[in-house]
């Protein structure tokens, strides 16, 4: 059974992706998820200059997922690369990158480029750190001088993670024409509450909510920009299961990210996912993984 799928232009072998921020610091990690049956494996988000993060608690678990706010700590795009750029696995790493205007995100860009890389997810999309992510996603003008730059002056695919923090996620998608793909949703944005410290579950009080709770606002956002712009879509949120995957495709991701259930699952979540999907065809009676992409939307 083909399972294979084509995102601009680039074929992977199966359509289950490793999502970004979810133990991905390092190759080794990055490397052992696409070992371990990730068709792409997305790194957690690169910025001009390393970042701390926020202090503990940054995580914390819920009865339908987890909040997070780890602030986009990571180690700069320099000290990146150099890990990175060795890697023999390049076709099959997506760089997520963050920046605050259109000549952060290009500087950091075509440093990737130059090491080798092939396709970029811009992270438009952190809700818990101020200057960047939502903050700039939440910006159509914006979006589209990012997204303008990059695909004009670099030689790069190009995906675009966008927030479902904002009031009509189809007028950023929109923005965002210019994208090879679309990666939707990031996490929602949330709050917790420790009632007997008396206190935020997280030390930045605002934080990510991702996990089971949030697919229904994940389905709802593949759903309403495939049916009003037909592009190139990937789906994340809230995906544990071939079924939660097989839901996103039949209304229009052609491939899927897997984030939060890694944390309980490990990375024989992968290949369980593939497989499932893989018998879901069969047994439906469906030559291929492309017939069903967008098949209740269309």
């Amino acid at each position: 059974m083909d399972i294979s799928t084509v995102i601009a232009g680039t074929r992977f072998d199966n359509p289950v992706f490793l999502a970004s921020g979810i133990v991905d610091e390092t190759l080794k990690s990055v490397e052992r998820a696409i070992k371990s049956g990730a068709g792409a494996a997305v790194t957690k988000s690169i910025g001009k200059d390393e970042r701390a993060g926020y202090v503990p608690p940054i995580i914390s678990e819920l009865p339908t997922g987890m909040l997070n706010a780890v602030g986009l700590a990571n180690p700069g795009i320099d000290d990146f690369i150099d890990e990175f750029k060795t890697s023999s696995l390049k076709e099959k790493i997506v760089v997520s990158i963050f920046g605050k205007d259109s000549e952060e995100f290009l500087e950091l860009a075509k440093k990737v480029q130059d090491a080798g890389f092939t396709t970029i997810e811009l992270n438009l999309s952190c809700p818990h750190v101020k200057g960047y992510g939502s903050e700039v996603g939440e910006d159509p003008e914006l979006v589209e001088e990012i997204i303008k730059e990059l695909k004009s002056k670099t030689n790069l695919k190009v995906w675009a993670k966008l927030t479902p923090n904002v009031t009509h996620i189809v007028d950023i998608a929109k923005a965002a024409e210019r994208a090879d793909a679309l990666v939707l949703i990031n996490t929602v944005k949330a709050i917790g509450v420790n009632i007997w410290a008396r206190k935020f579950s997280l030390t930045n009080g605002i934080g990510g909510y991702s996990g089971p709770g949030i697919k229904p606002i994940a389905l709802r956002a593949v759903y309403d920009v495939y049916k009003e712009t037909g592009k190139e879509l990937i789906g994340v949120g809230g995906i544990t299961t071939y079924e939660d995957a097989i839901e996103f495709m039949l209304l229009g991701a052609k491939a899927i990210q897997v984030g939060t259930a890694i944390y309980y699952k490990d990375f024989k979540i992968f290949n369980e996912i593939s497989q499932g999907i893989m018998n879901y065809l069969e047994m439906e009676g469906f030559g291929s993984l492309q017939e069903i992409i967008g098949l209740m939307v269309k």
